[in-house]
């Protein structure tokens, strides 16, 4: 992240403090990092067993983005933390998320910025091998954000929730939306395009075409419920918003000329 050009100002691992990594001062908790820097982002590597009183420490000293890049924290605890985290005015990314990026500016995550250019598309998406796949794909038309917002169950923010700030934001022309079986985030973003809440031109592509029904799929949220989650309920419910749909990752870009 630091060679990218993200301003990583502090590092915080509780007895490490007064350390340097990487020309980075370490400090043993949150508060002691805020008093000597100015903070407006933290992102949380740290294992699952201490990852939410990580993420209450951010929250707790004032920071507003958290991107939490941690797998396997059990699922109660994310419900906890995301709450909390609303009710503190704090905006959470993840968890198992790649983070986010924009591009030739900074990085906030794991994405390899190999993959990243500059431009007016913006990406979210529910997998991490294929936001970079994908983003790899439309790097000569570039993008303006890209945000891998993680496959657990619960997340801080969901798919409709960026779709909408891409389409408020002056830097985004187009939108592509990279989703999977499981859950209903999907349908919920082919219902705003529906009801006309969401303006500009939107692409799909759905992960799970060849899943057997009945098993559990990668990510902890590929569950469906009650017909809801499906690979055809999204697809359909997409189409019936008038939106293109990808049968591939390669197909997007030519949807997207098509757009």
């Amino acid at each position: 992240m630091k060679e990218y050009g993200t301003r990583v100002v502090a590092g915080v691992s509780p007895g490490k403090g007064g350390s340097l990594v990487s020309g980075i001062p370490v400090y043993d908790t949150v508060q002691d990092a805020i008093k000597e820097h100015e903070v407006d982002a933290s992102i949380i590597f740290v294992p699952a067993k201490f990852a939410s009183d990580a993420v209450y420490e951010a929250v707790d000293a004032g920071i507003k983005l958290i991107v939490v890049v941690t797998e396997h924290i059990p699922v109660i605890d994310v419900a906890k933390f995301t709450r909390y985290a609303l009710t503190r005015g704090s905006r959470i990314i993840g968890p198992n998320c790649p983070g986010l990026i924009v591009p030739e500016e900074s990085l906030l995550g794991i994405l390899p910025p190999r993959a990243f250019k500059k431009g007016k598309i913006g990406i979210v998406s529910r997998s991490g091998t294929l936001t970079y796949e994908v983003s790899e794909l439309l790097k000569d038309r570039g993008q303006s954000t890209v945000i891998g917002i993680g496959g657990d169950p619960i997340i801080g923010t969901k798919m409709q929730d960026i779709v909408k700030m891409f389409d408020e934001d002056p830097q985004t022309e187009e939108i592509v939306v990279i989703g999977e079986i499981g859950g209903t985030m999907e349908e919920e973003v082919a219902k705003m395009k529906s009801e006309g809440r969401i303006k500009k031109h939107i692409v799909a592509y759905i992960a799970g075409l060849t899943a057997p029904k009945e098993k559990r799929m990668g990510h902890a949220g590929a569950v469906v419920y009650m017909g809801m989650g499906t690979f055809d309920s999204k697809i359909n419910a997409f189409r019936k918003a008038g939106i293109p749909v990808a049968k591939t990752p390669y197909e997007i870009k030519d949807l997207l000329l098509k757009v």
